[in-house]
């Protein structure tokens, strides 16, 4: 496709869709904005975007397609701004946000009806933030979440996909309250879970010192989604406040149910309780992408010797796979001295296993 292209905010997501456009669409202009000039100047080095943006007026006002990837009160704010611009009639605004609804509420208000607006949720994520980390196959059959505004035809949906067809994702036309309740069971809702969790594991550590140290393994595996940026949530909290609150009730309630079984101390129950929970678990898709990002870990039963992990790091490189991070796991359950290793994919997962299991004979398994 021709056309102009302005994306506004150059973190992971932002640097990402740029790049799957200028990979995709060798003909098309790709703009980027971001309130960080070194984020602009970046993308411009590494080839990323086309142009650095020094008017967002001019910009928008000569784009085809403006993605904006800010945080979603950020957003609003800029959908405000555009209102006093002359955009294109043939425009095609979208944005990245978790929250759907409100966003939509807010673009329908404030937007003239000859623009169109279809909201947009990439389920894809990285450890890494930043333009630098932007990927060209981060959203690889990640499912992509399109909520159109009213009284947008199928065609312009159709172009939308057009333009983004090479992030090589799945693409789920859906309303803005339904994209908000899914999402709030199966992405927000746990982020606050786990944030709980660890609170409760500070307030224990004040008074039992080893939870600190203990909770290195597995319990620092199970909260990992708690170290995501605090000012997402806060922005994402407030906006799906009424989904959040629902869950919260239903979980209070389940939560009584676990006192009462715990309670009761009937084996059977207890069992089953827990055998219910781990069939429904297992039978949930394990390769394909979901609402929380996937980090693609490989646990080594390594020997404790000087020298191990540049051992097994060496190898890897030799075979030029990449990771993204690696650790030694003191403690996991019963597990000790264990190397996790983390991959951005599970193609560089299983090169890694077939690696290693050629070249070495720790015991290897998956997380």
């Amino acid at each position: 496709m021709k056309g102009n292209v302005v994306v506004i905010g150059l973190g992971l997501i932002g640097g990402s869709l740029a790049l799957c456009i200028k990979n995709q669409h060798p003909e098309a202009r790709v703009a980027g904005f971001d309130v960080q000039e070194k984020e602009m100047k970046l993308g411009l080095s590494l080839g990323i975007i086309d142009e650095a943006v020094e008017s967002l007026k001019d910009a928008v006002e000569s784009a085809d397609l403006i993605i904006i990837s800010t945080p979603v009160f950020q957003t609003e704010k800029l959908l405000e701004t555009f209102r006093d611009f002359n955009l294109k009639p043939t425009v095609i605004i979208t944005d990245t946000g978790s929250t759907k609804a409100q966003i939509m509420d807010r673009a329908e208000s404030i937007l003239p009806d000859k623009w169109c607006f279809i909201g947009g949720h990439p389920m894809a994520g990285s450890h890494k933030s930043g333009v630098t980390a932007a990927k060209d196959f981060l959203f690889e059959n990640a499912f992509y979440m399109l909520t159109p505004g009213k009284g947008h035809s199928e065609e312009r949906i159709d172009e939308l996909k057009e333009w983004l067809r090479g992030t090589q994702a799945k693409f789920i036309v859906i309303d803005p309250k339904e994209h908000d309740a899914v999402t709030g069971t199966i992405s927000h809702f746990p982020h606050i879970v786990a944030a709980s969790l660890v609170q409760q594991a500070k307030r224990h550590a004040e008074d039992h010192p080893y939870v600190r140290r203990l909770a290195a393994g597995g319990f620092r595996d199970i909260t990992r989604i708690a170290s995501s940026s605090p000012v997402m949530w806060k922005d994402i909290t407030m906006q799906n406040r009424e989904v959040l609150l629902a869950q919260l009730d239903q979980w209070n309630e389940e939560m009584k149910a676990v006192i009462d079984m715990i309670e009761e101390n009937d084996p059977e129950v207890i069992a089953s309780y827990f055998e219910e929970a781990k069939s429904f678990r297992d039978e949930l898709p394990m390769l394909s992408k979901g609402a929380i990002p996937s980090f693609y870990d490989l646990f080594v039963d390594v020997p404790d010797y000087p020298g191990v992990i540049s051992e097994v790091t060496g190898y890897l490189a030799e075979e030029e796979i990449s990771l993204t991070n690696i650790r030694i796991m003191e403690t996991r359950e019963d597990i000790y001295g264990v190397l996790v290793i983390s991959f951005q994919t599970s193609q560089d997962r299983e090169k890694a296993m077939k690696c290693l299991t050629n070249k070495t004979g720790y015991e290897l398994f998956l997380g």
